[in-house]
């Protein structure tokens, strides 16, 4: 299997290089960014051993296709995709949070509704809510960004105010954003039957302080969608519902004994296991893009990048 799970270029006005769980961003000339997206698959902050093919490419597409489709109405870091696992955008100062947004009690906030817990970063609950339950309104449960590869934490709206994470003008601009991206994606999910059930944004400032969607949107890394056919007849016979996102790898690592904790092993990923990951990811794009997914040659990645990446640079 040809993955690509780790890069050392040296492009031309390279300054430095960041290394995320999946990305690799490398700083052009403190101008640009140029961002590599890899094939590590990352779950409770923890990146698998093994890659999964074409997983980079699809994040990268996907996430280009949704910048696209919301620029109307938020301004984002993209300049162009000179690669299909490549994005290079402008230089942006990070804020130090992530807007995660619900729409459903699924994923971690079912986790700790099950747990007993009414609160999730500073937003209260309702009671009698059964898991992938549609919240009377979206919530935010923004955490903390996590520069080291530790965990992101659960953080209130309060306590990123008190503590001066981010401004008050700036988190209010934050808010908006986080409502009017979710609100886009439902609309475009429902357009393709699936539910945008939870997703999460990052943004940045500019060197003129504008503030800007950074990084990727609405793919399955980011994402977590259930197919709208069967939805409510799924919850009313409480069954699982039927989803198009990474929680199936969790899933599977809970099942054998591994949720990030210390101390406990990653299980090992068969070829087999590896190629249903990929085929689901392939899955996903289909349905969200709703466009046939193509295959970029992987015969040789690293060249391959490296000789667009520089074309595009050079022009």
């Amino acid at each position: 299997m040809n993955t690509i799970t780790t890069t050392n270029f040296n492009f031309p006005g390279q300054k430095s290089v960041y290394r995320g769980k999946v990305r690799e961003v490398y700083n052009i000339n403190d101008e640009l960014l140029v961002m590599v997206a890899t094939d590590r698959l990352s779950a409770f902050d923890v990146v698998m051993p093994k890659g999964i093919p074409y997983k980079g490419q699809i994040l990268n597409q996907i996430a280009t296709k949704f910048m696209q489709l919301t620029v109307d109405i938020v301004p984002n870091w993209l300049i162009a995709t000179p690669d299909p696992n490549v994005a290079v955008g402008h230089l942006c100062a990070p804020f130090k949070v992530e807007m995660v947004i619900r729409g459903y009690l699924s994923g971690h906030a079912a986790r700790e509704y099950a747990a007993g817990k009414r609160v999730l970063c500073g937003v209260e609950m309702p009671e009698g809510l059964k898991e992938n339950d549609k919240f009377p309104t979206p919530i935010i449960t923004p955490t903390t960004k996590a520069d080291n590869g530790s965990h992101d934490e659960d953080i209130s709206r309060e306590a990123i105010l008190a503590n001066a994470i981010v401004s008050e003008e700036d988190y209010l601009i934050l808010e908006k954003y986080t409502r009017a991206l979710y609100q886009r994606g439902t609309e475009i999910a429902a357009s393709r039957g699936l539910i945008l059930v939870d997703t999460k944004y990052e943004f940045g400032k500019t060197k003129d302080g504008k503030i800007v969607l950074i990084d990727e949107i609405h793919t399955p890394d980011s994402s977590r969608y259930f197919y709208a056919e069967g939805y409510q007849e799924r919850q009313d016979r409480g069954e699982d519902q039927k989803q198009l996102s990474k929680e199936f790898v969790r899933r599977w690592l809970i099942e054998n004994g591994f949720q990030g904790k210390e101390g406990q092993q990653i299980p090992n990923m068969t070829d087999e296991y590896i190629e249903t990951v990929s085929e689901r990811y392939i899955e996903l794009y289909e349905n969200i893009i709703g466009d046939k997914f193509v295959k970029a040659d992987i015969s040789n990645i690293n060249e391959r990048i490296e000789k667009n990446v520089v074309a595009f640079l050079s022009k």
